[in-house]
Formats: C-alpha cells, structure tokens, sequence
C-alpha cells in the first residue's frame, strides 16, 4: 500500500521541521530504538492507534533487529494521535506507558505549538527505549530514516 504525501508546509515551518528532526536524532543518539513521526491531516480510522498501526506497517518499521520502533502518529485537523511501539518495547513499557505519554501529549498540545509537543513526545519516548536498549557505538546503526513522513 502507498502512502499519498502531501506538502510539509502544510503542517510545519521548515524551521519547526528541522527542530523535531533533530529532537528525534539527540534521542536516537541514547538507543537503539528507532523513532518515527507521521503527520497527516485527517485519520481514517475511528480509533488513531488503528491507523497508527496501518502506518507502522507501511513504513515497514517493524524490521528493526531488535523490533523496538516506536511511531509518534498525528492527525491535525481531527486532534487524534497515537504512539505505537514494536513488539520488543512494547513488551517492555506495556499499554499504560503509550497511554500515559498521550495524556502528556495532549498535555502539551493544550499549551504549547504542535512542534514542541511533539518534540517533547520524541524526547520522552527516547529515554524511555535508552532505559531497555542503551545505545551501544560499537553495534548501533540507524535503521530507519529520521525525516518526518506527511501524508495526507
């Protein structure tokens, strides 16, 4: 399945796409993990961890040796989100950890643009996977892209 992508502009100054950038390779640098953000205008799904997990797949994220990739997923014009973690985080953190950094999210989205709170998201969430899979110089590789995929 492809994914329809749209203008970046359309959500994130280049500037506030450069910051998240950034904000998801300081994390990458203290795991192993793999952090990912999807940004589209509208969900498909009733359920955001639905489409979520739809994405997760598509972007293939699920090939990490050590299956702990985590998806930061948002639609802006419906004010849905979701974090979805591999099976190796997953594992580890539990339903209540995600549930628990959405409650945070929203949190900051009430108070702050949309850029700082999902870099506060990614930052969040890179401490916790550097808990369960430190970072290691001599093994370590990045797997997956660290750009932001639009869709649409």
């Amino acid at each position: 399945m492809r994914i329809p992508f749209i203008s970046r502009k359309a959500f994130f100054t280049d500037d506030e796409i450069k910051q998240i950038v950034e904000a998801i390779r300081a994390a990458e640098k203290r795991t192993s993990g793999e952090i990912r953000v999807y940004v589209e205008s509208r969900c498909r799904f009733v359920n955001p961890v639905d489409r979520a997990a739809e994405v997760f797949w598509i972007l293939k994220m699920e090939e990490t040796e050590q299956r702990n990739g985590v998806l930061v997923y948002v639609a802006t014009k419906d004010k849905q989100l979701a974090v979805y973690g591999d099976k190796g985080i997953h594992e580890k953190v539990g339903v209540s950890y995600w549930n628990q950094e959405v409650r945070k999210i929203l949190g900051h989205l009430a108070k702050e643009s949309q850029a700082n709170a999902i870099k506060r998201i990614v930052t969040d969430i890179g401490e916790e996977l550097r808990t369960y899979f430190p970072y290691d110089g001599d093994t370590d590789k990045n797997e997956l892209p660290d750009d932001i995929v639009f869709g649409r």
